[in-house]
Protein backbone atom coordinates (compact mmCIF):
# COMPACT_ATOMS: atom_id res chain seq x y z
CA UNK A 1 0.00 0.00 0.00
CA UNK A 2 0.83 3.61 -1.11
CA UNK A 3 0.81 6.43 2.06
CA UNK A 4 -1.51 6.82 4.51
CA UNK A 5 -4.82 4.51 4.65
CA UNK A 6 -8.10 6.45 4.95
CA UNK A 7 -11.33 4.77 5.45
CA UNK A 8 -14.97 5.48 5.64
CA UNK A 9 -18.25 4.05 6.75
CA UNK A 10 -21.19 4.24 4.15
CA UNK A 11 -25.01 2.38 4.42
CA UNK A 12 -26.14 0.42 2.00
CA UNK A 13 -29.51 -1.06 1.35
CA UNK A 14 -28.14 -4.32 2.58
CA UNK A 15 -26.30 -2.71 5.55
CA UNK A 16 -23.09 -1.19 6.13
CA UNK A 17 -20.10 -0.77 4.17
CA UNK A 18 -16.50 0.29 4.43
CA UNK A 19 -13.61 1.49 2.06
CA UNK A 20 -10.45 2.08 2.17
CA UNK A 21 -7.95 4.22 0.19
CA UNK A 22 -4.62 5.15 -0.47
CA UNK A 23 -3.39 7.79 -2.50
CA UNK A 24 -2.94 4.85 -5.10
CA UNK A 25 -6.23 3.59 -4.89
CA UNK A 26 -8.70 1.85 -3.02
CA UNK A 27 -7.04 -0.36 -0.93
CA UNK A 28 -10.00 -2.27 1.34
CA UNK A 29 -13.67 -2.52 1.12
CA UNK A 30 -16.04 -4.45 3.70
CA UNK A 31 -19.31 -5.36 2.30
CA UNK A 32 -21.60 -4.87 3.87
CA UNK A 33 -22.73 -6.21 8.11
CA UNK A 34 -25.55 -5.55 10.19
CA UNK A 35 -23.65 -2.66 12.11
CA UNK A 36 -21.87 -0.08 11.59
CA UNK A 37 -19.23 -1.18 14.78
CA UNK A 38 -18.53 -4.54 12.86
CA UNK A 39 -18.12 -3.04 9.98
CA UNK A 40 -15.47 -0.52 11.46
CA UNK A 41 -13.44 -3.46 13.66
CA UNK A 42 -13.35 -5.56 9.93
CA UNK A 43 -11.86 -2.37 8.45
CA UNK A 44 -9.35 -1.52 11.19
CA UNK A 45 -8.65 -5.37 11.65
CA UNK A 46 -7.54 -5.02 7.85
CA UNK A 47 -6.03 -1.75 8.05
CA UNK A 48 -5.02 -1.15 11.74
CA UNK A 49 -3.69 2.26 10.97
CA UNK A 50 -5.95 4.15 8.75
CA UNK A 51 -7.94 7.18 10.06
CA UNK A 52 -11.44 7.74 9.45
CA UNK A 53 -11.84 10.29 6.81
CA UNK A 54 -14.02 12.34 5.12
CA UNK A 55 -13.87 11.13 1.26
CA UNK A 56 -12.21 12.94 -1.70
CA UNK A 57 -14.61 13.29 -4.82
CA UNK A 58 -13.30 9.96 -6.20
CA UNK A 59 -13.73 7.89 -3.46
CA UNK A 60 -17.34 9.09 -2.95
CA UNK A 61 -18.18 8.76 -6.17
CA UNK A 62 -17.29 5.29 -5.53
CA UNK A 63 -18.95 4.90 -2.53
CA UNK A 64 -22.26 6.33 -4.26
CA UNK A 65 -21.98 3.58 -7.29
CA UNK A 66 -21.28 0.80 -4.35
CA UNK A 67 -24.99 2.14 -2.60
CA UNK A 68 -26.67 1.86 -5.81
CA UNK A 69 -25.49 -1.23 -6.54
CA UNK A 70 -26.69 -2.84 -3.17
CA UNK A 71 -29.79 -0.88 -4.05
CA UNK A 72 -29.90 -3.54 -7.58
CA UNK A 73 -28.91 -1.10 -9.90
CA UNK A 74 -26.63 -2.07 -12.26
CA UNK A 75 -23.09 -0.95 -12.09
CA UNK A 76 -19.65 -1.82 -13.38
CA UNK A 77 -16.39 -0.60 -11.18
CA UNK A 78 -13.57 -1.40 -14.27
CA UNK A 79 -12.36 1.78 -14.00
CA UNK A 80 -11.53 2.35 -10.11
CA UNK A 81 -8.29 2.22 -9.45
CA UNK A 82 -7.52 -0.22 -6.87
CA UNK A 83 -3.96 -0.08 -4.62
CA UNK A 84 -4.23 -4.13 -2.98
CA UNK A 85 -0.82 -4.44 -1.13
CA UNK A 86 1.40 -6.62 -1.40
CA UNK A 87 0.01 -9.72 -2.92
CA UNK A 88 1.70 -13.19 -4.15
CA UNK A 89 1.71 -12.25 -7.81
CA UNK A 90 -0.18 -15.54 -8.93
CA UNK A 91 -2.93 -13.78 -6.60
CA UNK A 92 -2.09 -10.72 -8.38
CA UNK A 93 -2.77 -12.07 -11.44
CA UNK A 94 -5.97 -13.59 -10.48
CA UNK A 95 -7.32 -10.17 -9.51
CA UNK A 96 -6.66 -9.04 -12.62
CA UNK A 97 -8.60 -11.60 -14.39
CA UNK A 98 -11.66 -11.39 -12.26
CA UNK A 99 -11.75 -7.72 -12.68
CA UNK A 100 -12.80 -8.36 -16.36
CA UNK A 101 -15.89 -10.05 -15.26
CA UNK A 102 -19.05 -7.75 -15.65
CA UNK A 103 -22.24 -7.33 -14.02
CA UNK A 104 -24.45 -10.98 -13.68
CA UNK A 105 -20.98 -12.61 -15.76
CA UNK A 106 -20.14 -16.09 -13.79
CA UNK A 107 -17.57 -18.31 -14.21
CA UNK A 108 -15.57 -20.85 -12.00
CA UNK A 109 -12.37 -21.17 -9.91
CA UNK A 110 -11.09 -24.06 -12.36
CA UNK A 111 -12.02 -21.67 -15.24
CA UNK A 112 -10.08 -18.59 -13.91
CA UNK A 113 -6.95 -21.12 -13.40
CA UNK A 114 -6.95 -22.08 -16.87
CA UNK A 115 -7.41 -18.77 -18.51
CA UNK A 116 -4.12 -17.93 -16.47
CA UNK A 117 -2.43 -21.25 -18.20
CA UNK A 118 -2.24 -22.88 -14.96
CA UNK A 119 -4.87 -25.37 -15.70
CA UNK A 120 -7.48 -26.21 -13.30
CA UNK A 121 -5.42 -28.34 -10.54
CA UNK A 122 -4.57 -24.56 -9.50
CA UNK A 123 -8.37 -24.12 -8.85
CA UNK A 124 -7.57 -24.45 -4.72
CA UNK A 125 -4.95 -21.43 -5.09
CA UNK A 126 -8.01 -19.15 -7.50
CA UNK A 127 -10.33 -19.77 -4.23
CA UNK A 128 -7.56 -19.12 -1.54
CA UNK A 129 -7.20 -15.67 -4.19
CA UNK A 130 -10.79 -15.00 -3.83
CA UNK A 131 -10.99 -15.87 -0.15
CA UNK A 132 -8.28 -12.83 0.85
CA UNK A 133 -9.63 -10.49 -1.83
CA UNK A 134 -8.89 -7.02 -0.10
CA UNK A 135 -11.67 -4.93 -2.19
CA UNK A 136 -14.54 -7.30 -2.85
CA UNK A 137 -16.97 -5.84 -4.98
CA UNK A 138 -14.63 -3.88 -7.12
CA UNK A 139 -12.80 -7.23 -7.70
CA UNK A 140 -15.89 -9.09 -7.98
CA UNK A 141 -15.34 -12.43 -6.24
CA UNK A 142 -18.83 -13.11 -5.73
CA UNK A 143 -18.87 -13.96 -9.56
CA UNK A 144 -16.32 -16.98 -9.10
CA UNK A 145 -18.28 -20.08 -8.32
CA UNK A 146 -17.29 -23.81 -7.36
CA UNK A 147 -17.35 -25.96 -10.27
CA UNK A 148 -20.79 -27.33 -11.50
CA UNK A 149 -21.98 -23.50 -10.51
CA UNK A 150 -22.04 -24.33 -6.90
CA UNK A 151 -22.06 -20.92 -5.20
CA UNK A 152 -18.46 -22.16 -3.35
CA UNK A 153 -17.29 -20.22 -0.29
CA UNK A 154 -17.35 -16.27 0.71
CA UNK A 155 -15.52 -14.89 3.36
CA UNK A 156 -17.94 -11.96 3.80
CA UNK A 157 -20.26 -11.10 6.24
CA UNK A 158 -23.51 -13.42 5.46
CA UNK A 159 -20.82 -16.02 3.76
CA UNK A 160 -22.28 -17.97 0.76
CA UNK A 161 -25.69 -16.49 1.52
CA UNK A 162 -24.47 -13.42 0.98
CA UNK A 163 -22.53 -14.31 -2.21
CA UNK A 164 -25.92 -15.43 -3.80
CA UNK A 165 -27.57 -12.56 -2.41
CA UNK A 166 -25.18 -10.50 -4.98
CA UNK A 167 -25.67 -12.83 -7.34
CA UNK A 168 -29.42 -12.57 -7.56
CA UNK A 169 -29.28 -8.65 -7.43
CA UNK A 170 -27.11 -9.37 -11.08
CA UNK A 171 -29.93 -11.49 -12.32
CA UNK A 172 -27.85 -14.53 -11.75
CA UNK A 173 -30.48 -17.47 -11.03
CA UNK A 174 -29.08 -19.54 -8.14
CA UNK A 175 -29.81 -22.52 -6.17
CA UNK A 176 -30.90 -22.24 -2.67
CA UNK A 177 -27.83 -22.39 -0.04
CA UNK A 178 -27.70 -24.83 2.35
CA UNK A 179 -26.85 -22.92 5.93
CA UNK A 180 -26.04 -25.93 7.20
CA UNK A 181 -26.83 -30.36 7.56
CA UNK A 182 -29.65 -31.26 8.27
CA UNK A 183 -30.19 -34.52 11.21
Amino acid sequence: MTGQCQYQLFETAAGVAAIGWTAAGVTALRLPAPTASETARSMLHRLPDAVRAEPSAGIAAIIGAAIRYFAGERTEFFAVTVDPGDQPPFFARVYDHVRTLGWGETTTYGAVARALDVGPEHARAVGQAMATNPVPLIIPCHRVLAAGGAIGGFSAPGGPLSKARMLELEGVPMAPVQQGFDF
